[in-house]
């Protein structure tokens, strides 16, 4: 059964309420829904392989590793496969070593999807990060689109710093701890207002 992210009325409401910026955005797009993958190596295996690059380019490697994988990226397969067949495929080395270091920590267990709804976005976040080529960006994505947690914000990603001070017609850089002020005001639903902040720059 298909899993999803969906912002409700009630959500949209308490957004609004919360920050009057976001009646605008929403009155403005459709309502954010997002589908969800229960593949947690491939998703994150994506997520290393997307880092950096525009989604489109970023497609066109994915889909080429799935083809050297015969279609399903798993940690063994990835393994097997020659690192001059990854480069082909149009990864960079540094990234060849990040995916297959992920593999071998699933192999080794040291990283776990096992029972992993029980466990804590710091958790989590932890343990992905304790792997070489996996950082706070990749993580808090896994934790979006892959586990669908409704309470993340990235103050890293590009993309949200660009649509917060464009919103709030901020000219300076933003720092860390000032996205987190602003963002702190979405608690609990960091998530979806994320989302509609990324759909504010497609508008």
């Amino acid at each position: 059964m298909a899993r999803n992210l969906s912002a409700t009325d009630e959500i949209n409401k308490y957004l609004i309420s919360r920050d009057t910026a976001f009646a605008e955005i929403i009155k403005s797009c459709e309502p954010v829904k997002i589908e969800l993958t229960d593949d947690c190596f491939a998703s994150l295996t994506e997520a290393v392989i997307g880092q950096q690059l525009s989604g489109k380019v970023a497609d066109v490697i994915i889909k080429r590793v799935a083809n050297l994988c015969g279609q399903a990226i798993n940690p063994r397969v990835i393994l097997d496969i020659p690192a001059e067949s990854l480069r082909e495929a149009g990864m960079s080395f540094s990234k060849i070593n990040y995916v297959k270091n992920l593999a071998s920590a699933v192999e080794e267990k040291t990283v776990s999807f096992e029972n992993i709804d029980s466990l804590s976005n710091e958790e989590i976040t932890a343990m992905l990060t304790a792997v070489k080529g996996i950082g706070q960006w990749t993580a808090e994505m896994f934790l979006i689109f892959t586990l669908g947690r409704e309470d993340v914000f990235s103050a890293g990603d590009g993309g949200l710093q660009r649509a917060v001070s464009k919103i709030y017609g901020i000219d300076e850089k933003l720092t860390k701890d000032k996205l987190e002020e602003i963002s702190g005001k979405w608690k609990p639903y960091r998530t979806y207002a994320s989302l509609y902040l990324w759909k504010t720059l497609n508008n």
